[in-house]
Protein backbone atom coordinates (compact mmCIF):
# COMPACT_ATOMS: atom_id res chain seq x y z
CA UNK A 1 0.00 0.00 0.00
CA UNK A 2 1.46 3.37 -1.06
CA UNK A 3 1.40 6.40 1.21
CA UNK A 4 0.21 9.80 0.04
CA UNK A 5 3.71 11.18 0.71
CA UNK A 6 5.17 8.63 -1.73
CA UNK A 7 2.46 9.35 -4.29
CA UNK A 8 3.17 13.11 -4.13
CA UNK A 9 6.93 12.63 -4.48
CA UNK A 10 6.67 10.26 -7.41
CA UNK A 11 3.99 12.26 -9.24
CA UNK A 12 4.93 15.82 -8.21
CA UNK A 13 5.34 17.20 -11.73
CA UNK A 14 2.18 15.58 -13.04
CA UNK A 15 0.13 16.86 -10.06
CA UNK A 16 1.41 20.41 -10.68
CA UNK A 17 0.54 20.19 -14.39
CA UNK A 18 -2.96 18.91 -13.54
CA UNK A 19 -3.41 21.75 -11.04
CA UNK A 20 -2.16 24.34 -13.50
CA UNK A 21 -4.63 23.26 -16.20
CA UNK A 22 -7.67 23.46 -13.94
CA UNK A 23 -6.63 26.44 -11.82
CA UNK A 24 -5.81 28.67 -14.78
CA UNK A 25 -9.24 27.99 -16.25
CA UNK A 26 -10.97 28.67 -12.93
CA UNK A 27 -9.22 31.98 -12.19
CA UNK A 28 -8.60 33.09 -15.78
CA UNK A 29 -4.93 33.39 -14.70
CA UNK A 30 -5.29 37.20 -14.23
CA UNK A 31 -2.97 37.67 -17.18
CA UNK A 32 -0.07 36.07 -15.28
CA UNK A 33 2.65 34.04 -16.91
CA UNK A 34 3.29 30.47 -15.69
CA UNK A 35 6.16 31.25 -13.29
CA UNK A 36 4.08 33.96 -11.61
CA UNK A 37 1.02 31.75 -11.37
CA UNK A 38 2.68 28.61 -9.96
CA UNK A 39 5.37 30.23 -7.82
CA UNK A 40 4.12 28.94 -4.42
CA UNK A 41 1.81 25.94 -4.98
CA UNK A 42 4.51 23.43 -6.07
CA UNK A 43 6.44 24.24 -2.87
CA UNK A 44 3.30 23.79 -0.77
CA UNK A 45 2.65 20.44 -2.47
CA UNK A 46 6.14 19.26 -1.58
CA UNK A 47 5.58 20.37 2.04
CA UNK A 48 2.56 18.02 2.28
CA UNK A 49 4.85 15.05 1.62
CA UNK A 50 7.52 16.36 3.99
CA UNK A 51 4.95 16.81 6.77
CA UNK A 52 4.06 13.11 6.62
CA UNK A 53 7.65 12.04 6.50
CA UNK A 54 8.48 14.18 9.56
CA UNK A 55 5.45 13.06 11.56
CA UNK A 56 3.63 16.41 11.37
CA UNK A 57 6.55 18.72 12.16
CA UNK A 58 6.04 20.54 8.85
CA UNK A 59 2.77 22.23 9.86
CA UNK A 60 4.43 25.62 10.48
CA UNK A 61 6.16 25.43 7.11
CA UNK A 62 2.83 24.66 5.44
CA UNK A 63 1.22 27.70 7.09
CA UNK A 64 4.06 29.89 5.85
CA UNK A 65 3.53 28.58 2.31
CA UNK A 66 -0.22 29.23 2.55
CA UNK A 67 0.41 32.76 3.79
CA UNK A 68 2.89 33.43 0.99
CA UNK A 69 0.44 32.06 -1.59
CA UNK A 70 -2.43 34.19 -0.26
CA UNK A 71 -0.20 37.27 -0.15
CA UNK A 72 0.76 36.75 -3.80
CA UNK A 73 -2.85 36.19 -4.82
CA UNK A 74 -3.95 39.38 -3.01
CA UNK A 75 -1.40 41.37 -4.96
CA UNK A 76 -2.65 39.74 -8.16
CA UNK A 77 -6.28 40.62 -7.43
CA UNK A 78 -7.76 37.17 -6.72
CA UNK A 79 -10.98 36.75 -4.74
CA UNK A 80 -11.07 34.54 -1.66
CA UNK A 81 -13.31 31.95 -3.36
CA UNK A 82 -10.80 31.60 -6.23
CA UNK A 83 -7.92 30.89 -3.84
CA UNK A 84 -9.99 28.39 -1.82
CA UNK A 85 -10.87 26.67 -5.09
CA UNK A 86 -7.15 26.36 -5.89
CA UNK A 87 -6.61 24.17 -2.80
CA UNK A 88 -9.70 22.09 -3.63
CA UNK A 89 -8.31 21.56 -7.15
CA UNK A 90 -4.99 20.49 -5.66
CA UNK A 91 -6.81 17.83 -3.57
CA UNK A 92 -8.60 16.49 -6.66
CA UNK A 93 -5.35 16.35 -8.66
CA UNK A 94 -3.61 14.35 -5.88
CA UNK A 95 -6.56 11.96 -5.67
CA UNK A 96 -6.43 11.35 -9.42
CA UNK A 97 -2.95 9.86 -9.02
CA UNK A 98 -4.40 6.70 -7.45
CA UNK A 99 -7.91 6.75 -8.87
CA UNK A 100 -7.20 3.99 -11.42
CA UNK A 101 -4.71 1.88 -9.39
CA UNK A 102 -5.66 -1.42 -7.71
CA UNK A 103 -7.03 -1.06 -4.17
CA UNK A 104 -3.93 -2.70 -2.75
CA UNK A 105 -1.78 0.16 -4.08
CA UNK A 106 -4.05 2.96 -2.82
CA UNK A 107 -3.35 4.87 0.43
CA UNK A 108 -5.36 3.88 3.47
CA UNK A 109 -8.43 5.79 4.63
CA UNK A 110 -6.66 7.50 7.56
CA UNK A 111 -3.93 8.84 5.27
CA UNK A 112 -6.53 10.24 2.86
CA UNK A 113 -8.53 11.73 5.72
CA UNK A 114 -5.41 13.44 7.03
CA UNK A 115 -4.67 14.89 3.57
CA UNK A 116 -8.12 16.44 3.31
CA UNK A 117 -7.89 17.70 6.90
CA UNK A 118 -4.68 19.52 6.01
CA UNK A 119 -6.22 20.92 2.84
CA UNK A 120 -9.28 22.03 4.86
CA UNK A 121 -6.99 23.75 7.36
CA UNK A 122 -5.28 25.49 4.44
CA UNK A 123 -8.67 26.65 3.10
CA UNK A 124 -9.65 27.98 6.54
CA UNK A 125 -6.29 29.80 6.71
CA UNK A 126 -7.02 31.35 3.31
CA UNK A 127 -10.40 32.60 4.54
CA UNK A 128 -8.90 33.97 7.79
CA UNK A 129 -6.05 35.67 5.96
CA UNK A 130 -8.44 37.27 3.48
CA UNK A 131 -10.66 38.42 6.36
CA UNK A 132 -7.72 40.01 8.16
CA UNK A 133 -6.55 41.60 4.93
CA UNK A 134 -9.97 43.08 4.22
CA UNK A 135 -10.14 44.44 7.78
CA UNK A 136 -6.68 45.99 7.39
CA UNK A 137 -7.71 47.34 3.99
CA UNK A 138 -10.83 48.86 5.50
CA UNK A 139 -8.86 50.48 8.31
CA UNK A 140 -6.23 51.71 5.87
CA UNK A 141 -8.91 53.14 3.63
CA UNK A 142 -10.54 54.89 6.58
CA UNK A 143 -7.17 56.35 7.55
CA UNK A 144 -6.60 57.77 4.08
CA UNK A 145 -10.14 59.12 3.95
CA UNK A 146 -9.57 60.88 7.28
CA UNK A 147 -6.29 62.28 5.99
CA UNK A 148 -8.04 63.39 2.80
CA UNK A 149 -10.70 65.11 4.89
CA UNK A 150 -8.07 66.86 7.02
CA UNK A 151 -6.09 68.18 4.06
CA UNK A 152 -9.30 69.25 2.28
CA UNK A 153 -10.59 71.06 5.38
CA UNK A 154 -7.33 72.99 5.66
CA UNK A 155 -7.50 73.83 1.95
CA UNK A 156 -10.94 75.39 2.42
CA UNK A 157 -9.45 77.95 4.78
CA UNK A 158 -6.94 79.13 2.19
CA UNK A 159 -7.23 81.23 -0.94
CA UNK A 160 -5.40 81.54 -4.23
CA UNK A 161 -2.14 79.67 -4.87
CA UNK A 162 -2.01 78.26 -1.33
CA UNK A 163 -5.35 76.55 -1.85
CA UNK A 164 -4.28 75.23 -5.26
CA UNK A 165 -1.14 73.77 -3.74
CA UNK A 166 -3.40 71.79 -1.42
CA UNK A 167 -4.77 69.97 -4.46
CA UNK A 168 -1.33 68.49 -4.95
CA UNK A 169 -1.29 67.38 -1.31
CA UNK A 170 -4.70 65.75 -1.78
CA UNK A 171 -3.34 63.97 -4.84
CA UNK A 172 -0.29 62.77 -2.91
CA UNK A 173 -2.57 61.25 -0.26
CA UNK A 174 -4.43 59.37 -3.00
CA UNK A 175 -1.14 58.29 -4.56
CA UNK A 176 0.06 56.83 -1.27
CA UNK A 177 -3.26 55.09 -0.68
CA UNK A 178 -3.12 53.48 -4.12
CA UNK A 179 0.57 52.59 -4.01
CA UNK A 180 0.97 54.35 -7.36
CA UNK A 181 4.00 56.14 -8.76
CA UNK A 182 2.24 59.07 -10.42
CA UNK A 183 -1.13 60.80 -10.49
CA UNK A 184 -3.02 63.70 -12.03
CA UNK A 185 -6.20 65.63 -11.31
CA UNK A 186 -7.91 67.24 -14.30
CA UNK A 187 -10.79 69.66 -13.74
CA UNK A 188 -13.48 70.33 -16.32
CA UNK A 189 -13.65 73.84 -17.79
CA UNK A 190 -17.19 74.34 -19.13
CA UNK A 191 -16.33 77.45 -21.16
CA UNK A 192 -13.77 75.62 -23.28
CA UNK A 193 -15.39 72.18 -22.90
CA UNK A 194 -12.03 70.72 -21.98
CA UNK A 195 -10.07 69.32 -19.08
CA UNK A 196 -7.39 71.44 -17.42
CA UNK A 197 -4.64 69.99 -15.24
CA UNK A 198 -5.19 71.20 -11.67
CA UNK A 199 -2.46 69.08 -10.02
CA UNK A 200 0.01 66.32 -10.80
CA UNK A 201 2.60 64.55 -8.71
CA UNK A 202 4.91 61.55 -8.50
CA UNK A 203 7.32 59.97 -10.95
CA UNK A 204 7.09 61.18 -14.54
CA UNK A 205 4.46 63.72 -13.45
CA UNK A 206 5.44 66.08 -16.23
CA UNK A 207 4.48 63.48 -18.80
CA UNK A 208 1.28 62.64 -16.94
CA UNK A 209 0.40 66.32 -16.47
CA UNK A 210 0.64 67.02 -20.18
CA UNK A 211 -1.10 63.82 -21.16
CA UNK A 212 -4.14 64.28 -23.43
CA UNK A 213 -6.71 66.44 -21.63
CA UNK A 214 -9.41 66.43 -24.30
CA UNK A 215 -12.77 64.71 -23.92
CA UNK A 216 -12.38 62.89 -27.23
CA UNK A 217 -13.32 59.21 -26.93
CA UNK A 218 -9.92 58.30 -28.39
CA UNK A 219 -8.12 59.83 -25.41
CA UNK A 220 -7.67 58.19 -22.02
CA UNK A 221 -9.48 60.98 -20.07
CA UNK A 222 -12.30 60.88 -22.61
CA UNK A 223 -12.61 57.13 -22.09
CA UNK A 224 -12.75 57.66 -18.32
CA UNK A 225 -15.60 60.16 -18.68
CA UNK A 226 -17.46 57.79 -21.00
CA UNK A 227 -17.07 54.95 -18.45
CA UNK A 228 -19.42 56.79 -16.06
CA UNK A 229 -19.59 55.00 -12.71
CA UNK A 230 -16.92 52.45 -13.64
CA UNK A 231 -13.18 52.97 -13.53
CA UNK A 232 -11.23 52.81 -16.77
CA UNK A 233 -7.74 51.37 -17.06
CA UNK A 234 -4.95 51.00 -19.58
CA UNK A 235 -2.96 47.79 -19.47
CA UNK A 236 0.06 49.44 -21.04
CA UNK A 237 0.39 53.04 -22.20
CA UNK A 238 3.30 51.93 -24.39
CA UNK A 239 1.11 49.75 -26.63
CA UNK A 240 -2.40 51.22 -26.32
CA UNK A 241 -4.29 52.34 -29.40
CA UNK A 242 -5.63 55.39 -27.53
CA UNK A 243 -4.02 58.79 -28.09
CA UNK A 244 -0.86 58.86 -25.97
CA UNK A 245 1.96 61.40 -26.29
CA UNK A 246 5.47 60.20 -27.11
CA UNK A 247 6.77 61.77 -23.88
CA UNK A 248 4.37 59.62 -21.84
CA UNK A 249 5.30 56.50 -23.78
CA UNK A 250 8.94 57.18 -22.98
CA UNK A 251 8.34 58.39 -19.41
CA UNK A 252 8.32 54.98 -17.72
CA UNK A 253 4.59 54.84 -16.91
CA UNK A 254 2.73 51.80 -18.17
CA UNK A 255 -0.55 50.93 -16.44
CA UNK A 256 -3.06 53.76 -15.88
CA UNK A 257 -6.30 53.75 -13.88
CA UNK A 258 -8.81 56.61 -13.89
CA UNK A 259 -12.18 57.55 -12.44
CA UNK A 260 -14.76 60.20 -13.34
CA UNK A 261 -15.49 62.98 -10.82
CA UNK A 262 -18.20 62.65 -9.72
CA UNK A 263 -19.73 59.41 -10.94
CA UNK A 264 -23.17 61.05 -11.08
CA UNK A 265 -24.33 64.57 -11.94
CA UNK A 266 -22.46 67.11 -14.06
CA UNK A 267 -18.83 66.42 -14.92
CA UNK A 268 -16.38 68.05 -12.50
CA UNK A 269 -13.16 66.39 -13.61
CA UNK A 270 -11.05 63.24 -13.91
CA UNK A 271 -8.65 61.59 -11.46
CA UNK A 272 -6.12 59.01 -12.59
CA UNK A 273 -2.98 57.28 -11.37
CA UNK A 274 -0.06 55.62 -13.13
CA UNK A 275 2.19 52.66 -12.38
CA UNK A 276 5.63 51.87 -13.70
CA UNK A 277 4.57 48.19 -13.70
CA UNK A 278 2.61 46.62 -16.53
CA UNK A 279 -0.32 44.80 -14.97
CA UNK A 280 -4.06 44.75 -14.55
CA UNK A 281 -5.48 46.62 -11.57
CA UNK A 282 -7.23 44.53 -8.93
CA UNK A 283 -10.91 44.96 -8.18
CA UNK A 284 -9.91 46.19 -4.74
CA UNK A 285 -7.70 48.90 -6.26
CA UNK A 286 -10.50 49.97 -8.57
CA UNK A 287 -12.96 50.09 -5.68
CA UNK A 288 -10.52 52.11 -3.56
CA UNK A 289 -9.93 54.68 -6.31
CA UNK A 290 -13.70 54.99 -6.75
CA UNK A 291 -14.13 55.60 -3.01
CA UNK A 292 -11.31 58.15 -2.90
CA UNK A 293 -12.69 59.80 -6.02
CA UNK A 294 -16.16 60.11 -4.47
CA UNK A 295 -14.75 61.77 -1.36
CA UNK A 296 -12.49 64.03 -3.44
CA UNK A 297 -15.56 65.10 -5.46
CA UNK A 298 -17.33 66.09 -2.25
CA UNK A 299 -14.32 68.12 -1.10
CA UNK A 300 -14.03 69.83 -4.47
CA UNK A 301 -17.74 70.67 -4.44
CA UNK A 302 -17.38 72.08 -0.93
CA UNK A 303 -14.38 74.11 -2.03
CA UNK A 304 -16.35 75.49 -4.99
CA UNK A 305 -19.31 76.35 -2.76
CA UNK A 306 -16.94 78.01 -0.31
CA UNK A 307 -15.27 80.01 -3.08
CA UNK A 308 -18.67 81.10 -4.42
CA UNK A 309 -19.73 82.10 -0.93
CA UNK A 310 -16.52 84.10 -0.48
CA UNK A 311 -17.11 85.87 -3.80
CA UNK A 312 -20.66 86.77 -2.77
CA UNK A 313 -19.49 88.02 0.62
CA UNK A 314 -16.80 90.13 -1.03
CA UNK A 315 -19.30 91.44 -3.57
CA UNK A 316 -21.74 92.36 -0.79
CA UNK A 317 -18.98 94.06 1.17
CA UNK A 318 -17.88 95.97 -1.94
CA UNK A 319 -21.47 96.94 -2.67
CA UNK A 320 -21.95 98.11 0.91
CA UNK A 321 -18.77 100.18 0.77
CA UNK A 322 -19.79 101.57 -2.62
CA UNK A 323 -23.27 102.41 -1.35
CA UNK A 324 -21.85 104.24 1.67
CA UNK A 325 -19.40 106.11 -0.55
CA UNK A 326 -22.12 106.95 -3.06
CA UNK A 327 -24.49 108.26 -0.38
CA UNK A 328 -21.71 110.47 0.96
CA UNK A 329 -20.92 111.90 -2.50
CA UNK A 330 -24.60 112.25 -3.37
CA UNK A 331 -25.31 114.19 -0.18
CA UNK A 332 -22.31 116.44 -0.83
CA UNK A 333 -23.14 117.09 -4.49
CA UNK A 334 -26.84 117.72 -3.95
CA UNK A 335 -26.17 120.01 -0.99
CA UNK A 336 -24.32 122.48 -3.25
CA UNK A 337 -27.11 123.44 -5.71
CA UNK A 338 -29.87 123.09 -3.11
CA UNK A 339 -27.99 125.34 -0.65
CA UNK A 340 -27.42 127.95 -3.37
CA UNK A 341 -31.09 127.87 -4.32
CA UNK A 342 -32.16 128.20 -0.68
CA UNK A 343 -29.84 131.17 -0.04
CA UNK A 344 -31.14 132.92 -3.15
CA UNK A 345 -34.74 132.30 -2.12
CA UNK A 346 -34.04 133.67 1.41
CA UNK A 347 -32.49 136.80 -0.09
CA UNK A 348 -35.61 137.42 -2.14
CA UNK A 349 -37.87 136.78 0.87
CA UNK A 350 -35.93 139.28 3.01
CA UNK A 351 -36.16 141.99 0.32
CA UNK A 352 -39.31 141.38 -1.73
CA UNK A 353 -39.30 145.01 -2.84
CA UNK A 354 -36.09 144.30 -4.81
CA UNK A 355 -37.54 141.33 -6.70
CA UNK A 356 -37.52 143.14 -10.03
CA UNK A 357 -33.90 144.26 -9.64
CA UNK A 358 -32.60 140.88 -8.40
CA UNK A 359 -33.50 138.82 -11.44
CA UNK A 360 -30.01 137.27 -11.31
CA UNK A 361 -30.96 135.54 -8.03
CA UNK A 362 -34.02 133.98 -9.61
CA UNK A 363 -31.94 132.72 -12.53
CA UNK A 364 -29.35 131.29 -10.13
CA UNK A 365 -32.09 129.49 -8.20
CA UNK A 366 -33.45 128.06 -11.45
CA UNK A 367 -30.01 126.87 -12.58
CA UNK A 368 -29.25 125.15 -9.28
CA UNK A 369 -32.63 123.42 -9.21
CA UNK A 370 -31.91 122.24 -12.76
CA UNK A 371 -28.55 120.89 -11.56
CA UNK A 372 -30.21 118.97 -8.73
CA UNK A 373 -32.88 117.70 -11.12
CA UNK A 374 -30.23 116.50 -13.57
CA UNK A 375 -28.41 114.65 -10.77
CA UNK A 376 -31.60 112.84 -9.82
CA UNK A 377 -32.29 112.05 -13.50
CA UNK A 378 -28.78 110.63 -13.92
CA UNK A 379 -29.29 108.48 -10.83
CA UNK A 380 -32.65 107.15 -12.05
CA UNK A 381 -31.22 106.41 -15.50
CA UNK A 382 -28.24 104.60 -13.94
CA UNK A 383 -30.65 102.42 -11.97
CA UNK A 384 -32.49 101.60 -15.20
CA UNK A 385 -29.21 100.58 -16.83
CA UNK A 386 -28.20 98.50 -13.83
CA UNK A 387 -31.58 96.73 -13.96
CA UNK A 388 -30.98 95.84 -17.63
CA UNK A 389 -33.56 98.28 -18.99
CA UNK A 390 -33.14 100.41 -22.08
CA UNK A 391 -33.28 104.19 -21.62
CA UNK A 392 -36.40 105.83 -23.13
CA UNK A 393 -35.50 108.38 -25.81
CA UNK A 394 -37.26 111.41 -27.31
CA UNK A 395 -36.27 110.94 -30.93
CA UNK A 396 -35.96 113.59 -33.59
CA UNK A 397 -33.79 114.32 -36.58
CA UNK A 398 -30.63 115.99 -35.31
CA UNK A 399 -27.08 116.83 -36.34
CA UNK A 400 -24.38 114.96 -34.41
CA UNK A 401 -21.74 117.51 -35.40
CA UNK A 402 -23.96 120.39 -34.16
CA UNK A 403 -24.48 118.64 -30.81
CA UNK A 404 -20.72 118.12 -30.46
CA UNK A 405 -20.16 121.81 -31.34
CA UNK A 406 -22.53 122.95 -28.56
CA UNK A 407 -20.84 120.66 -26.00
CA UNK A 408 -17.37 121.89 -26.96
CA UNK A 409 -18.47 125.54 -26.59
CA UNK A 410 -19.94 124.95 -23.14
CA UNK A 411 -16.88 123.02 -21.95
CA UNK A 412 -14.58 125.74 -23.32
CA UNK A 413 -16.45 128.40 -21.33
CA UNK A 414 -15.91 126.40 -18.15
CA UNK A 415 -12.44 124.92 -18.67
CA UNK A 416 -10.67 127.08 -21.23
CA UNK A 417 -9.73 126.69 -24.86
CA UNK A 418 -8.42 123.11 -24.63
CA UNK A 419 -11.07 121.55 -26.83
CA UNK A 420 -10.73 120.82 -30.56
CA UNK A 421 -13.65 119.83 -32.78
CA UNK A 422 -13.23 117.93 -36.05
CA UNK A 423 -16.71 117.28 -37.45
CA UNK A 424 -17.81 116.14 -40.89
CA UNK A 425 -20.73 118.04 -42.43
CA UNK A 426 -24.36 116.90 -42.21
CA UNK A 427 -23.97 113.87 -39.94
CA UNK A 428 -27.71 113.75 -39.39
CA UNK A 429 -29.79 110.89 -38.04
CA UNK A 430 -32.88 110.10 -35.99
CA UNK A 431 -31.53 110.23 -32.46
CA UNK A 432 -32.12 111.85 -29.07
CA UNK A 433 -30.26 115.16 -29.01
CA UNK A 434 -30.70 115.37 -25.23
CA UNK A 435 -29.10 111.98 -24.57
CA UNK A 436 -26.28 112.54 -27.06
CA UNK A 437 -25.51 115.92 -25.49
CA UNK A 438 -25.31 114.30 -22.04
CA UNK A 439 -23.13 111.45 -23.34
CA UNK A 440 -20.64 113.76 -25.08
CA UNK A 441 -20.60 116.08 -22.06
CA UNK A 442 -19.76 113.12 -19.81
CA UNK A 443 -16.97 111.98 -22.16
CA UNK A 444 -15.56 115.53 -22.26
CA UNK A 445 -15.61 116.01 -18.47
CA UNK A 446 -14.15 112.52 -18.04
CA UNK A 447 -11.24 113.51 -20.32
CA UNK A 448 -10.68 116.65 -18.23
CA UNK A 449 -10.63 114.71 -14.96
CA UNK A 450 -8.32 111.87 -15.98
CA UNK A 451 -6.42 113.13 -19.03
CA UNK A 452 -3.11 114.95 -19.12
CA UNK A 453 -3.33 118.57 -17.91
CA UNK A 454 -3.20 121.39 -20.49
CA UNK A 455 -3.07 119.04 -23.49
CA UNK A 456 -5.82 119.24 -26.13
CA UNK A 457 -9.01 117.18 -25.90
CA UNK A 458 -10.30 116.34 -29.37
CA UNK A 459 -13.93 115.74 -30.39
CA UNK A 460 -14.27 113.99 -33.76
CA UNK A 461 -17.50 113.32 -35.67
CA UNK A 462 -17.39 111.03 -38.73
CA UNK A 463 -19.77 108.74 -40.60
CA UNK A 464 -20.03 105.79 -42.97
CA UNK A 465 -22.93 104.37 -45.01
CA UNK A 466 -24.13 102.32 -42.04
CA UNK A 467 -23.27 104.35 -38.94
CA UNK A 468 -22.19 107.62 -37.36
CA UNK A 469 -19.37 108.02 -34.88
CA UNK A 470 -18.55 110.65 -32.24
CA UNK A 471 -15.16 110.21 -30.51
CA UNK A 472 -13.44 112.01 -27.63
CA UNK A 473 -9.67 111.65 -27.34
CA UNK A 474 -7.25 112.75 -24.63
CA UNK A 475 -3.59 112.17 -23.82
CA UNK A 476 -2.57 110.81 -20.44
CA UNK A 477 -2.24 107.58 -18.43
CA UNK A 478 -3.70 104.48 -20.07
CA UNK A 479 -6.74 102.75 -18.58
CA UNK A 480 -5.74 99.34 -17.22
CA UNK A 481 -7.06 96.29 -19.08
CA UNK A 482 -8.89 95.04 -15.97
CA UNK A 483 -10.60 98.42 -15.54
CA UNK A 484 -11.68 98.50 -19.21
CA UNK A 485 -13.86 95.42 -18.58
CA UNK A 486 -15.85 97.10 -15.77
CA UNK A 487 -15.60 100.81 -16.48
CA UNK A 488 -19.09 101.09 -18.02
CA UNK A 489 -20.89 99.54 -15.03
CA UNK A 490 -22.87 101.96 -12.83
CA UNK A 491 -21.10 103.25 -9.69
CA UNK A 492 -17.77 101.73 -10.81
CA UNK A 493 -14.64 103.88 -10.86
CA UNK A 494 -11.17 102.84 -11.98
CA UNK A 495 -8.43 102.23 -9.43
CA UNK A 496 -6.62 105.41 -10.49
CA UNK A 497 -9.85 107.38 -10.15
CA UNK A 498 -10.44 106.04 -6.64
CA UNK A 499 -6.96 107.03 -5.50
CA UNK A 500 -6.78 110.33 -7.40
CA UNK A 501 -8.05 113.78 -6.49
CA UNK A 502 -11.10 113.68 -8.78
CA UNK A 503 -14.40 112.65 -7.22
CA UNK A 504 -17.57 111.42 -8.82
CA UNK A 505 -20.46 109.01 -8.69
CA UNK A 506 -19.11 106.58 -11.25
CA UNK A 507 -22.18 107.15 -13.44
CA UNK A 508 -20.83 109.16 -16.40
CA UNK A 509 -19.51 106.29 -18.53
CA UNK A 510 -22.41 104.00 -17.68
CA UNK A 511 -24.77 106.70 -18.95
CA UNK A 512 -22.70 106.93 -22.14
CA UNK A 513 -23.06 103.17 -22.55
CA UNK A 514 -26.79 103.41 -21.81
CA UNK A 515 -27.19 106.12 -24.45
CA UNK A 516 -25.44 103.99 -27.09
CA UNK A 517 -27.43 100.88 -26.16
CA UNK A 518 -30.76 102.76 -26.23
CA UNK A 519 -29.94 103.99 -29.77
CA UNK A 520 -28.98 100.47 -30.87
CA UNK A 521 -25.30 101.42 -31.02
CA UNK A 522 -22.19 100.73 -29.00
CA UNK A 523 -19.27 102.34 -27.17
CA UNK A 524 -15.69 101.55 -28.17
CA UNK A 525 -12.63 102.19 -26.04
CA UNK A 526 -8.94 102.21 -26.97
CA UNK A 527 -6.29 103.22 -24.45
CA UNK A 528 -2.53 102.97 -24.30
CA UNK A 529 0.32 105.09 -22.97
CA UNK A 530 1.59 106.10 -26.43
CA UNK A 531 -1.57 107.23 -28.23
CA UNK A 532 -3.78 108.13 -25.26
CA UNK A 533 -7.42 107.24 -24.63
CA UNK A 534 -10.33 107.41 -27.09
CA UNK A 535 -13.99 106.77 -26.33
CA UNK A 536 -16.21 106.39 -29.41
CA UNK A 537 -19.99 106.53 -29.50
CA UNK A 538 -21.11 104.53 -32.56
CA UNK A 539 -24.74 104.96 -33.70
CA UNK A 540 -27.01 103.56 -36.41
CA UNK A 541 -28.66 106.19 -38.57
CA UNK A 542 -32.14 105.51 -37.20
CA UNK A 543 -32.76 104.64 -33.54
CA UNK A 544 -36.52 104.09 -33.88
CA UNK A 545 -36.41 100.27 -34.28
CA UNK A 546 -34.53 100.01 -31.00
CA UNK A 547 -37.15 102.03 -29.10
CA UNK A 548 -40.20 100.25 -30.48
CA UNK A 549 -40.44 97.81 -27.54
CA UNK A 550 -40.48 100.49 -24.84
CA UNK A 551 -44.17 101.32 -25.29
CA UNK A 552 -45.98 104.45 -26.26
CA UNK A 553 -45.70 105.97 -22.79
CA UNK A 554 -41.91 106.07 -23.01
CA UNK A 555 -41.57 106.89 -26.68
CA UNK A 556 -43.64 110.04 -27.18
CA UNK A 557 -40.99 112.03 -29.03
CA UNK A 558 -41.86 113.55 -32.40
CA UNK A 559 -39.96 112.39 -35.46
CA UNK A 560 -39.71 115.09 -38.07
CA UNK A 561 -38.26 115.13 -41.54
CA UNK A 562 -36.46 118.40 -40.89
CA UNK A 563 -33.52 119.45 -42.93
Amino acid sequence: MASIAEIIRSNHGEIVRCWMEEATRAASARGLDKPEFRNIMPTYLASLAEARASGGDGDDMQRQHVESHVSARLRQGFHVAEVVEEFAILGRCITQMWAHTPPALQPDVHDVERLYTELHVAMESVTDLFGKHLLEEEQTEKRYLRLLQQVASEALRLDGPASRNRLKELLEVILEAMGAQSGALLLYEPAGERLVTAASTGAANEQLEHYATSLDAKSFPGSIVAAGEETYSLWDAMTTTLEVSDTLRQGGLHSLLGVRLPAHRALMGVLYIGLTDTREFTSREKQRLQTLGQHLSIHLENAQLYANLQDKVEALQAERSLREQFVTILAHDLRGPLSAARLGAHALIRAPEKLDTRRDLALRIDRNIDRADQMVKDLLDANRIQAGQRLPLRLDTCDLGGIAHDVVEELSMLHGERFVLKAAERVRGIWSAEELRRALWNLGTNAIKYGADALPITFTVTSTETEARASVHNQGPAIARADQETIFRPFIRTRSAQTGSSHGWGLGLSLVWGCAQAHGGRVELTSDADTGTTFSLVLPWDARPFQADLGKSENTGRVSSGA
